[in-house]
């Protein structure tokens, strides 16, 4: 038995493509070195120029740092159907009604700008029932309005 051209010692050779030579193998994978230098450079620029950033600092109010109870405070309590009740210190209280709240807040302080007002409502209220009681009271000019809330440390009452 002869051999063919494409069979040496009984296994057959790799054909020869035409283009005249050897067979090229294709490059299966990607080249990370460039990829590797860019990330270096911009971790060094990020390096270089953050501390140089400088950051705007803000002023945050704390709640619980103020340990005496200004002497005179008027409280506004937001009731679940809207009604609107004003009391001065530790006084009665006395319902008012939206439109002269903010004439009888300015005759409850006296003249002083800096009493504080605070809001009281409950969680039941809508958000603009609220809203609208410190508009009125910001359009009137009063400087210091704050929401009574309950500290988060006491106890949730039982459902």
């Amino acid at each position: 038995m002869r051999a063919s051209p494409r069979q040496v010692g009984g296994t057959e050779m790799p054909a020869m493509s035409s283009r005249g030579g050897s067979r090229r193998r294709t490059i299966n994978e990607i080249n990370m070195v460039p990829f590797i230098d860019v990330m270096l450079v911009l971790l060094i620029i990020f390096m270089v120029s953050a501390p140089l950033i400088t950051t705007g600092v803000v002023d945050l109010p704390s709640v619980g740092r103020s340990k005496a109870q200004p002497a005179h405070v008027v409280h506004i309590t937001v009731g679940t159907d809207e009604r609107l009740k004003l009391k001065v210190d530790e006084g009665d209280e006395s319902s008012v009604v939206l439109k002269s709240l903010a004439e009888r807040v300015k005759a409850a302080q006296n003249g002083e700008d800096t009493t504080p007002v605070v809001i009281s409502a409950d969680k039941a209220v809508k958000y603009e029932a609220v809203v609208k009681v410190m508009d009125i009271l910001q359009t009137a000019g009063v400087q210091r309005v704050g929401l009574a809330v309950r500290n988060s440390g006491a106890a949730a009452p039982a459902l």
